[in-house]
């Protein structure tokens, strides 16, 4: 039997909604005003992948596919939930980690760093990296002047070559020419047949019916189905068909429904967690502690003084 490597078990990420600067600041300090919109971008999301399988992710703009790869690659915690991933992963996505003012070559060094590669490895494989992204003398420039595809070229360049246990893509095959595409997408079939688990978003649905096992279908932040990706893909396909063809008057209609059951209003006067933290902080400000210089300066640089 294959090893699990990832699972998530009823995992919700949401959002704060700060109508004011201020609100942001009291937040940081867990001094909270009596009613917080918060946005659910993830709701009660659970599904088991396991060694070897590639799975696509699909749905509409602003439906979680992003939020979720973010869970995935580590740039953010869940709210909710329990998540278990078992291997190193990396995240590819249009400048995923890069600075903007470090040049190319910069870059490579400090993500291969970040993945714990040592300095002998790195100079090893950086000409292969550099030949993969094949920008040129751009790679010498800083990022900032890179086009998004030049970034998605050097990003998905660094991570394959990080060699991880779990690659997740999100839409950094969307571009750039067909022919970097064909590129990545062979050296993803390299990792397929290694036996490495992929995490593949894309709005080709021809790319996800050839690379893909199964396919999670997202929709306003909750799965609507999860199987084979064919009979996935199909489905999906006739929804957005039917969704294509709406007024734009309807399509709106239908996207505020949708946005109105991802946002949900916490009162925090019936929020015990919130009240202990609020005291504790009183307190600490009741004794002397040095506490107030600093929420008085983070005030004053968040509002822009």
């Amino acid at each position: 039997m294959k090893a699990k490597k990832v699972e998530f078990e009823n995992v919700s990420k949401k959002f704060s909604l700060h109508a004011k600067k201020s609100q942001k600041v009291l937040n940081l300090f867990s001094v909270r005003t009596k009613q917080t919109k918060e946005f659910i971008a993830l709701n009660n999301i659970s599904f088991e992948v396991y060694e070897g399988e590639t799975i696509g992710l699909v749905g509409l703009n602003g439906s979680g596919k992003s939020t979720l790869s973010n869970i995935l690659g580590g740039v953010i915690q869940p709210s909710e939930g329990k998540l278990e991933i078992n291997g190193e992963t990396s995240l590819i996505a249009i400048s995923a980690g890069l600075n903007g003012s470090l040049s190319g070559v910069e870059n490579i060094e400090l993500k291969c760093l970040m993945h714990g590669l040592t300095k002998a490895k790195i100079k090893e494989i950086t000409p292969s990296i550099i030949d993969f992204a094949d920008i040129g003398d751009y790679i010498f420039q800083p990022v900032k002047d890179y086009s998004s595809g030049m970034k998605s070229r050097l990003g998905f360049a660094i991570s394959v070559h990080t060699n991880p246990d779990i690659l997740i893509i999100d839409e950094a095959l969307s571009v750039g020419d067909s022919t970097f595409a064909q590129k990545c997408l062979n050296k993803m079939n390299e990792f397929k047949e290694e036996g490495k688990t992929i995490f593949f978003i894309s709005h080709s649905a021809g790319q996800m019916k050839k690379f893909c096992d199964r396919v999670i279908w997202l929709h306003y932040g909750a799965v609507k189905e999860i199987g084979d990706a064919t009979e996935v893909i199909d489905n999906y396909q006739k929804f957005t068909k039917w969704f294509n063809n709406l007024s734009n008057e309807n399509k709106k209609k239908h996207k505020q429904e949708m946005l109105a059951k991802q946002l949900s209003l916490v009162d925090h006067k019936k929020s015990h967690v919130t009240e202990d933290r609020t005291s504790r902080l009183k307190i600490l400000l009741k004794n002397g502690i040095v506490i107030l210089p600093v929420l008085i300066f983070t005030t004053f640089m968040l509002l822009g003084f």
